[in-house]
């Protein structure tokens, strides 16, 4: 980077958090057993050629979950689709949202 550069006379690609997030297990930096366990059930998915059955991942902000679900969707060459929780309000919504992905 330019020694000149300032991020406040940039302006940011509205793609800016795509492009720094990695897009494979082998660039994610950090949760090694929970990588390598991550690695097993999607290879053993692609191995029997069905869907990755029910993954949950939980814990404080910042520590990968969403990065590991997108890697995961990469790596199974499938689209993703994810919901906040405070988003939702009403009892049932997420119901709802299952349902409709399908």
């Amino acid at each position: 980077m330019p020694e000149d550069f300032d991020i406040r006379n940039n302006e940011i690609d509205d793609n800016f958090e795509e492009t720094i997030r990695p897009k494979r297990f082998d660039d994610f930096a950090g949760q090694k057993s929970v990588v390598e366990n991550l690695k097993i059930f999607v290879k053993a998915a692609l191995l029997r050629e069905e869907a990755l059955d029910h993954i949950l991942l939980h814990g404080p902000p910042g520590l990968g979950k969403t990065t590991l679900a997108n890697i995961i969707a990469n790596e199974l060459d499938v689209s993703m689709h994810y919901v906040s929780g405070p988003s939702l309000e009403k009892t049932g919504e997420l119901a709802g949202i299952l349902t409709n992905l399908g």
